[in-house]
């Protein structure tokens, strides 16, 4: 590092955000970040510029001496991120949030680097959706192409009469100014995984484990990593989906790729759901649980200097807090815990904190996690 602290800009101040901040911090950088909410949580650990991802104004103090500029969530304006980065370092570049920012377009790209998909198509107004529905059969997916997240911007159609109710919900996205809809053919998994990894400006690639995820209503409810009892073809088959789509993209920072674990139906194996060029919540285990978290990896990688160690010695479970947090006396209760809460202000369906939890060996750990969860007061 040089004498003088080195400045990362970062489009977003959420959690992750925050996090990164952290990181930085620990690594003696400056972060900067640019968030429309003068609330958002990164405003603890550093400036927070306040106002939109377009103002010219606060865009170039936001590149003001920053040494790269990055970002903490995949759905800040593309065309921003496209113009810092004609004068400036952007990481993960452009052209990976292109991709991860249109859900047919991510999918066809999959598909282009042979990583399997569920099969989809296009729809653009509701003849076209109950087309879509026909064809690929029920239960199916509808999905709007572009932003969403946390489970919004989706419904289940489990039967042919539910397609009422999914225009209704979605049509929104068929307007003239609309993003459109995909259909995506219902995977019938075991068990939901996701890949952590993170490619160097030199294209040296690292992968944490995978993890094993649990989302009700769409949010991600808690992980565990590395992932129990999974084969180790699969994880070699994640790796090498990852390094290929990272190698595609000639990405560099931490990339997540969020897959369907199918044994049984039209699909086996792994099916790829979605990525996210960013930092990413199942990945939050990382910062006590691996020798290298994902957040200072991703800012090492930005930066050119050396990806770090990312072993992982036993076992750990992350804890989202939904809405709501643990009461202070259950969380006083529960000893061996690391505590990460976001600053933010509780409403449904928001994520107010995480903990991270050390798994025992010799417990079976889902069981584990289903015990802190009741201690915690938490669903």
């Amino acid at each position: 590092m040089s004498e003088s602290a080195r400045v990362i800009g970062v489009l977003g101040g959420g959690q992750l955000g925050l996090m990164l901040g952290e990181a930085a911090r620990r690594l003696g950088l400056t972060p900067r970040f640019l968030d429309p909410n003068p609330e958002a949580p990164a405003r603890q650990v550093g400036e927070l510029l306040v106002g939109s991802y377009e103002d010219p104004e606060l865009l170039a103090r936001l590149a003001a001496g920053a040494d790269v500029l990055t970002y903490e969530f995949e759905n800040v304006p593309l065309r921003t991120v496209y113009q810092l980065a004609e004068h400036h370092a952007v990481h993960p570049r452009p052209e990976a949030l292109r991709v991860a920012q249109d859900r047919i377009r991510e999918k066809r790209f999959f598909a282009l680097h042979q990583v399997p998909t569920p099969p989809f198509l296009e729809a653009r107004d509701r003849d076209g959706l109950e087309d879509a529905v026909r064809r690929l059969g029920v239960p199916c997916v509808v999905k709007t192409r572009q932003l969403g997240y946390d489970g919004k911007g989706q419904f289940l159609v489990r039967d042919p009469h539910d397609l009422p109710r999914a225009w209704e919900a979605l049509a929104f996205a068929c307007q003239p100014d609309g993003c459109g809809l995909i259909v995506e053919a219902f995977v019938p998994f075991e068990r939901e995984v996701s890949l952590l990894a993170v490619r160097s400006r030199g294209g040296e690639v690292r992968c944490w484990p995978l993890i094993e995820n649990h989302h009700r209503g769409g949010i991600l409810r808690w992980s565990i990593a590395p992932a129990p009892d999974l084969p180790a073809a699969l994880r070699e088959q994640a790796e090498q989906y990852g390094r290929r789509i990272m190698e595609a993209l000639n990405y560099v920072g931490v990339l997540a790729i969020e897959f369907f674990v199918s044994t049984s139906g039209p699909f086996t194996g792994l099916v790829a759901n979605e990525m996210a060029p960013r930092v990413h919540n199942s990945g939050h285990w990382t910062i006590e649980g691996a020798a290298t978290s994902q957040f200072t990896a991703h800012l090492c990688a930005i930066l050119g200097l050396p990806l770090g160690d990312v072993t992982v010695a036993g076992a750990y479970a992350m804890l989202n807090f939904i809405g709501t947090l643990p009461p202070e006396a259950a969380r006083a209760q529960l000893n061996g815990l690391y505590w990460h809460l976001y600053g933010k202000t509780p409403r449904p369906g928001r994520k107010l904190g995480h903990a991270t939890a050390p798994l025992p060996a010799d417990r079976d750990p889902r069981a584990h996690v289903a015990g802190l969860m009741q201690a915690l007061g938490i669903e």
